[in-house]
């Protein structure tokens, strides 16, 4: 199982991530946007932000990690069970949320950390 600290242990190895607050709840943020949000609703779960694509995929895999509310319909995000992910996975998902919200002068600092 995946805890909130593992998650933001994962999201600051990406440059200028700061943990944060979004909706009066734990997040990581780059540049001031929220990327990733733990959620303290009834079911719980991370908000992870991603393409409406990629959302689709992830929830057409049938994976029981991933799901979504009416509340997030049209909404480039899908909720993951942390109970359910894996921290590879999770950590991709992360950076994939992370390269959507990042200004193009913070996602060049990743490109020269990773070569």
């Amino acid at each position: 199982m995946v805890t909130w600290e593992q998650v933001v242990v994962l999201g600051s190895a990406l440059p200028s991530v700061e943990e944060s607050t979004s909706y009066n709840t734990p997040a990581l943020k780059v540049a001031g946007k929220t990327f990733a949000r733990l959620r303290t609703e009834t079911e719980g779960a991370l908000v992870v932000m991603c393409g409406l694509d990629e959302k689709e995929a992830l929830l057409a895999s049938g994976e029981a990690a991933f799901f979504t509310t009416d509340h997030y319909h049209g909404h480039g995000s899908i909720l993951v069970h942390l109970e359910l992910i894996d921290e590879v996975q999770l950590g991709e998902m992360l950076e994939d949320a992370w390269r959507i919200k990042a200004p193009a002068k913070v996602r060049k600092l990743r490109t020269v950390v990773k070569n």
